[in-house]
């Protein structure tokens, strides 16, 4: 099931593109003026452009500059509705508008409900296995439905239809749009590709059929005529949970396709890429150096510290308390390791409008201080915590000069940070401790040093091997790495994505000609 490596065989098909996301890859925000006082309503306000940093949206803003395609996304920033037209429409980049930013509103309730609600409280946690933080609200249900078609709406009117073999393609991206593929193919009819990636993992069946919805969902996926998942197992999972799920549904496990009510569905995965060139261009630069000879000196961490870092979001799929403990194990096990390691934490707040998340937080927060008041002295904290938002060139820098990096999600689609961090080491010389739950695992677990979240002594035990390695060994798994990285980096995902929706189309293409002659000759 695994995606076709990418080739030079045909353009992809960025002619007529759609790409539906929840967040927007441009936004607006007021500016206030900053020598205006606290609470003065008549002052001017500017408006800036907030710009992907990084991730899906910086990846596929240079591909939809070079489609002059529409991207449809919430807008969210609290000056969109003013450089937006009266159908929510506005050019971007700012400074070379090449391609429309089409953008849906969402009231507070709706976002409430279906994005912390259904999206967050109840598709997240199912897919990463964590049912018992199921929060489960009927009207989160409702909210879900009528964001989805909001959006598949919007996508729908988005494709320019003309007298040619194939009306676009709208791409899906994420758990926020399960129902939203069935609503546009009602709308588009079947000349127009729709295709879906589903950046999360999928759950076992044991787990899937907790929802309440669980068939309308597979249902909705089932519209598309390819979903994509990072890894094998996962395209796996969702092909059990169809077969059990869905009367009538023939299965190809070998190719994975699914036919249902007379569409094909192909089910495969592509592995999802960073984008190598740019990280190791700002990783290398001289102000990611100036960053880091900074950061060292207003932290204290002494030249010769052996360095870790962990950068997340604050979510308990990430596995931050169990790296902590961890490290509370390294250094109460190991005390040469006192004064002498330092691990950097950088973390930032997420969705905590949801208790669980809130908990979290709290857990943290506890956690970490426990151990700096453990072990911390006067000229030496073990565990540094960094909260404010970093420019890329500050964070690759961080990840360049980090010994090592420590990577340890309870459950994960992908974990990008993983081959960002190893895209930075431009030098060979770092070390990735990487989660067995990791989806990047199934490409990097060869050479890093994997582990196993939950089991602390073991965790820690793989900490020490990977700093006390010797170099000889590191630099041979992170050329190994960086190879991988390289081969397969975020333009490689994106071909491959492309290029199996041209292969699907000429399948199709081919099959009507089949058809037709069959017709004839009848």
């Amino acid at each position: 099931m695994t995606g076709n490596q990418p080739s030079d065989d045909g353009p992809a098909p960025t002619e007529g593109l759609v790409v539906v996301s929840n967040r927007e890859p441009y936004s607006h925000t007021y500016e206030a003026d900053a020598d205006a006082e606290e609470g003065d309503d008549s002052t001017e306000r500017e408006i800036q452009v907030q710009r992907p940093v990084g991730g899906l949206t910086a990846g596929l803003d240079p591909v939809m500059q070079a489609a002059s395609g529409t991207w449809v996304a919430w807008g969210d920033g609290d000056a969109d509705r003013e450089v937006a037209d009266e159908r929510g429409r506005v050019r971007v980049p700012p400074e070379d508008p090449a391609y429309t930013l089409q953008r849906v509103w969402l009231s507070d309730e709706e976002v409430e409900d279906y994005y912390y609600g259904y999206s967050n409280q109840v598709l997240w946690p199912l897919c990463h296995g964590d049912v018992g933080n199921i929060t489960y609200e009927p009207r989160f249900w409702q909210r879900y439905e009528e964001v989805n078609r909001r959006f598949a709406d919007a996508a729908s009117d988005c494709v320019e239809r003309d007298d040619s073999e194939d009306d676009g393609l709208i791409w899906f991206q994420d758990y926020h749009f399960g129902l939203a593929p069935a609503i546009a193919r009602s709308q588009v009819g079947d000349e127009t590709t729709i295709a879906q990636f589903w950046h999360i993992p999928w759950p076992s069946l044991e787990s899937f059929e907790v929802c309440p919805q669980h068939h309308q969902l597979l249902e909705g996926l089932l519209a598309n005529d390819l979903l994509g998942f990072h890894v094998d197992p996962h395209c796996a999972h969702f092909l059990e949970c169809v077969d059990a799920c869905i009367e009538g549904a023939a299965i190809d496990w070998d190719e994975g396709r699914v036919i249902h009510d007379g569409h094909e569905t192909l089910v495969r995965s592509f592995p999802m890429g960073v984008d190598t060139d740019r990280i190791e261009r700002l990783a290398g630069s001289e102000g990611a150096d100036d960053f880091w000879a900074d950061f060292r000196e207003s932290r204290a961490i002494a030249p010769d510290a052996t360095v870790a870092v962990g950068v997340d979001r604050l979510d308990y799929t990430k596995g931050i308390p169990e790296r902590v403990r961890a490290v509370e194990h390294l250094l109460e096990t190991r005390p040469e390791y006192r004064g002498e390691f330092v691990y950097v934490q950088k973390a930032s707040e997420s969705r905590s409008q949801i208790p669980a998340y809130r908990e979290l937080q709290r857990e943290v927060s506890e956690t970490v201080e426990r151990v700096n008041d453990r072990f911390g002295t006067d000229d030496w904290q073990p565990i540094v915590g960094v909260t404010e938002m970093l420019p890329a060139e500050s964070l690759y820098g961080l990840y360049r000069h980090a010994d090592l990096a420590l990577v340890s999600p309870v459950r994960d689609g992908m974990n990008l940070v993983a081959k960002e961090y190893v895209a930075a080491q431009v030098a060979n010389d770092g070390a990735l401790v990487l989660s067995e739950f990791a989806g990047a695992v199934e490409d990097l677990g060869n050479y890093a040093y994997t582990i196993n979240p939950y089991a602390t002594e073991e965790f820690a035990d793989t900490i020490h091997e990977a700093v006390t390695d010797s170099p000889t060994d590191r630099k041979r798994r992170m050329r190994q790495l960086r190879q991988l990285v390289a081969a397969y980096d975020l333009d490689a995902w994106m071909d491959d994505i492309f290029g199996t929706v041209t292969d699907l189309r000429s399948d199709r293409r081919g099959a009507e000609t089949d058809a037709a002659g069959r017709t004839e000759q009848s």
